[in-house]
């Protein structure tokens, strides 16, 4: 069984069960450039246009060479647009927020919108063009190369409300949508259907599932009411969808959400997404139990491992405890794929790496 059909079964698109859970995880640019150099394989990065999704879709030669089961590509910033940094470091990306690096991901300094009020001034703001030249060359190389043996995510994580979120600023957002500012559905709209247009060209160039990612929950609850995302977000997310299969009926849609999002589960699965990932830990509603006994009929899950104090902090002991209950429970009966719930930052030694990818391995056979 190759990657491709054993990550198929996982996600309940072939019958009967993988051969083992399969693998998935990111790489921070020092781990990878660490790998690389270890492997002898060169690192390719593809610089995406929101600058931390760059480690979602890069370095995939050196993730199946250490063992990954699926490649995940996505849109690159435009052969037309030169990143220059000024003297304090920052820089404008291709949406025009002015960014920074912090110490683990990047931060916006400026947002673009920051001051819209009005329909118009979004009719006006000019998002980046999704047919640019070179906006699609490494995902069609990296779909030739290897969807044969893996399965090909397509990426376009920072959807509809994270994208909207960075190019307004949070506060400013969440106000205006409970105050029903006039710009806020049309803003949804546009980012809705840039990320549909950049969706689209991944699913024509060969991709096999498409991963939206965008955020509705904090450590502890939803960041907005159920009917505020009912009403505002749910039927944008199900049209993007929906033109999605109608491109390709077998697409497998993706959703990325961190947080406690478990009470709003029903309409995702509503949605027409059939993947939930990162399946956050430690956060309520998220126990594995919870999750496979309420929701292992409706998705298949994808993540789990706790990446912000188990990886780098837990003792070896506390890891292999761990990714054996999210197998037994996640994975039982199959509609598991094992992953950190995020990028793998440069707190996780090298080691510990290798170490997690050995025990997923060890600990995932079904037979």
């Amino acid at each position: 069984m190759n990657s491709r059909e054993r990550v198929l079964k996982a996600f309940k698109r072939l019958p009967g069960l993988p051969d083992r859970v399969p693998v998935q995880f990111d790489l921070c640019r020092q781990l990878a450039d660490h790998f690389g150099k270890v492997l002898g394989i060169p690192v390719h990065y593809t610089d995406n246009l929101y600058e931390d999704v760059t480690y979602r879709i890069s370095a995939n030669e050196i993730r199946v060479a250490l063992g990954s089961d699926v490649v995940i590509t996505g849109a690159s910033v435009s052969d037309d647009y030169r990143i220059l940094k000024d003297d304090k470091g920052t820089w404008l990306n291709e949406y025009q927020m002015r960014m920074r690096q912090g110490d683990v991901y990047v931060e916006v300094l400026e947002h673009p919108l920051a001051q819209v009020e009005t329909k118009a001034e979004i009719e006006a703001y000019r998002f980046p063009d999704p047919d640019a030249p070179g906006r699609f060359r490494d995902a069609e190389a990296l779909v030739k190369k290897y969807k044969n043996a893996y399965l090909v995510i397509g990426d376009i994580e920072v959807t509809i409300f994270s994208l909207a979120q960075q190019l307004v600023g949070m506060e400013k957002l969440l106000v205006d949508m409970m105050m029903e500012t006039e710009y806020v559905i049309p803003l949804f709209e546009a980012c809705t259907e840039f990320q549909t247009r950049i969706g689209l060209r991944l699913i024509e160039i060969g991709v096999d599932a498409i991963w939206v990612g965008d955020d509705f929950g904090t450590q502890a609850s939803l960041i907005m009411s159920p009917e505020t995302f009912r009403e505002q977000l749910k039927p944008l997310y199900k049209k993007m969808i929906d033109r999605f299969k109608e491109a390709k009926p077998d697409i497998i849609p993706i959703l990325h959400c961190d947080g406690a999002v478990a009470e709003l589960l029903d309409d995702i699965r509503e949605i027409g997404f059939e993947v939930f990932n990162p399946v956050q830990p430690g956060v309520p509603g998220h126990l594995p139990h919870d999750m496979k006994n309420r929701f292992g009929d409706k998705f298949a899950f994808w993540g789990a491992i706790d990446q912000q104090e188990l990886l780098p902090n837990g003792s070896a002991e506390e890891l292999e405890r761990d990714i054996i209950e999210k197998i037994n429970i996640l994975g039982k009966g199959g509609g598991y794929m094992i992953a950190p719930a995020h990028i793998i930052q440069h707190d996780v030694s090298p080691e510990r790496v290798l170490k997690f990818i050995e025990l997923c391995k060890k600990h995932g056979n079904y037979n």
